[in-house]
């Protein structure tokens, strides 16, 4: 099974705090979608070392969701893909989709 976001992570930065986990969430509701096709677009594209820094600012969003594991993946996909080397995307977009999924439902 697959690892699935959560707000853990959200929780213990918040200390408790409601407002300030509704605002960070409110963040990455609206920043995620962006971030996510500007991704897609470099990699249709072939900008490889462009989309090497959409996931390096979309690694922030996975660690708010408590993906340690996706994490750990996206950083060692963001250093490949800085090498011109793709072939993690597919996987990567399964992370994306998991992440789309579980924010469309937060």
């Amino acid at each position: 099974m697959k690892e699935q976001p959560n707000l853990n992570y959200l929780h213990q930065l918040s200390g408790g705090d409601k407002k300030f986990e509704n605002k960070l969430l409110a963040v990455v509701k609206r920043e995620f979608p962006e971030e996510e096709a500007v991704y897609h677009e470099n990699i249709e594209l072939g900008n490889f070392v462009e989309a090497a820094s959409n996931v390096h600012k979309l690694k922030h969003k996975i660690s708010i969701l408590g993906l340690e594991e996706s994490y750990r993946f996206a950083e060692i996909y963001e250093e490949e893909l800085r090498e011109n080397d793709p072939k993690k995307h597919k996987s990567f977009n399964e992370i994306l989709q998991n992440m789309s999924d579980f924010i469309a439902k937060s």
